[in-house]
């Protein structure tokens, strides 16, 4: 099982460790899944790709815009990661910027 399969428990997160969110829009289907799983995070913009919101609710279009993970959205976001088509969606530690889950999870 990879890390990006594994639940939301052990190295990710842990003691409530920082994550941070981004999508590659290179590569991103428009699909909206992450849209319908986190809509808190994630919002399809006009020309159809997802982007990162930021916590005050703006739309992060900037090439690689991070946005925290809440906590308490996090399984909705590493399930974005996890069913995204696109392999698309990065969750990494905000303190050493590794990715935790998404298609460059170790």
């Amino acid at each position: 099982m990879t890390v990006q399969q594994e639940a939301p428990t052990g190295g990710a997160g842990q003691a409530g460790e920082p994550l941070e969110v981004w999508i590659d829009q290179d590569l991103c289907t428009g699909d909206g899944i992450c849209v319908q799983y986190a809509p808190e995070v994630f919002e399809l913009d006009i020309d159809g790709l997802a982007y990162v919101k930021s916590p005050e609710d703006e739309l992060l279009v900037d090439a690689g815009a991070t946005t925290p993970v809440p906590l308490t959205l996090l399984q909705d976001v590493v399930d974005s990661a996890k069913e995204c088509p696109g392999d698309c969606i990065h969750v990494r530690r905000v303190s050493d910027r590794v990715e935790v889950y998404g298609p460059d999870a170790e």
